[in-house]
C-alpha cells in the first residue's frame, strides 16, 4: 500500500510516502514563517516524483493531526480531506507528538516529553513511555512553571521540541535531558498509521477536524467606532 503523509502543525512542513514500511521518500523544511501554504502541494509533487509514482497510486492519506499550529493544520487537513475525496481512499490521523517521539526510543529513557511551543509559558506537551513509546498522561496545554513534571523527577526524562526553550531552565529536573531543535515529521508517522490501517481506524472524512487543543484566537479588528 502506497501512502502519503502529511506533517503541518509546526513550524517544519513535512511530506513522506512510504510503500508499507519502506520509506520511499521525505521532503520537508523548516521555516521560522510557517510556509505551508505555498509548500505543501510543492513538497507533494516533489515527493511523488522522488518516489517515481503518481498521486493516482496513493492509496491512504496519513495526516500528522495536532496539536499545533491553528493555520498550519487547517491547511494539512484541507488538503488530506481533498485528496482522499478526489481518490475515494482512507485518512488516518495521527497525534503529531507521537512523530516526535519515535527517533529516541529504545535509547534508555524511562519518558519522553515532547513540548510543541504555545503562547507565553503554555506548551502542548503529554508524557511517552521511553521504552515502547506508550502514552502515560493526556495531551494537554500545560502552563510551565518550576514544579511541573516533579513527579517524574526520579525518572530520565528527555524533553524535545521547540517549546523545550521555556523548559530547560525553569525544571530543575536532575535526570533530564533537553533537545528543542525536534518537531513533528511525516516520517515518523508510518509505524502508526500501519497500525491503524491493520485495525481499520479510519476517520470520517467529512466530519474530521484536526486536534486543535485550544480555541483559535485571532487578533480582532479595530471597530471603526474605536477610531
Amino acid at each position: 500500500m502506497k501512502i502519503l503523509y502529511l506533517e503541518t502543525s509546526s513550524k517544519n512542513c513535512s511530506v513522506a510516502i512510504s510503500d508499507d514500511e519502506k520509506m520511499l521518500c521525505v521532503t520537508e523544511e523548516i521555516s521560522e514563517n510557517y510556509k505551508q501554504s505555498e509548500s505543501l502541494h510543492v513538497f507533494i509533487e516533489w515527493a511523488l516524483e522522488g518516489a517515481g509514482i503518481s498521486m493516482k497510486d496513493i492509496e491512504a492519506v496519513s495526516l500528522g493531526k495536532g496539536p499545533g499550529s491553528y493555520t498550519g493544520l487547517r491547511i494539512g487537513a484541507s488538503s488530506a480531506k481533498g485528496f482522499c475525496y478526489g481518490l475515494k481512499v482512507p485518512l488516518i490521523a495521527v497525534n503529531s507528538m507521537e512523530s516526535m517521539i519515535v527517533p529516541f526510543l529504545g535509547r534508555n529513557y524511562d519518558c519522553i516529553i515532547p513540548m510543541i511551543d504555545a503562547r507565553r509559558m503554555e506548551v502542548y506537551t503529554a508524557v511517552y513511555d521511553g521504552r515502547n513509546g506508550m502514552q502515560l498522561s493526556d495531551t494537554e496545554a500545560k502552563i510551565l512553571d518550576e514544579t511541573s513534571f516533579e513527579e517524574y523527577r526520579d525518572k530520565k526524562i528527555l524533553f524535545v521540541g521547540d517549546g523545550v526553550t521555556k523548559a530547560k531552565d525553569l525544571l530543575q529536573l536532575q535526570n533530564a535531558g533537553f533537545d528543542d531543535g525536534v518537531y513533528p515529521s511525516a516520517r515518523y508517522l508510518m509505524k502508526k498509521t500501519l497500525e491503524k490501517i491493520k485495525r481499520k481506524e479510519f476517520e470520517d472524512i467529512a466530519y474530521f477536524e484536526p486536534f486543535y487543543l485550544k480555541d483559535f484566537h485571532g487578533v480582532k479588528k479595530k471597530d471603526k467606532s474605536e477610531e
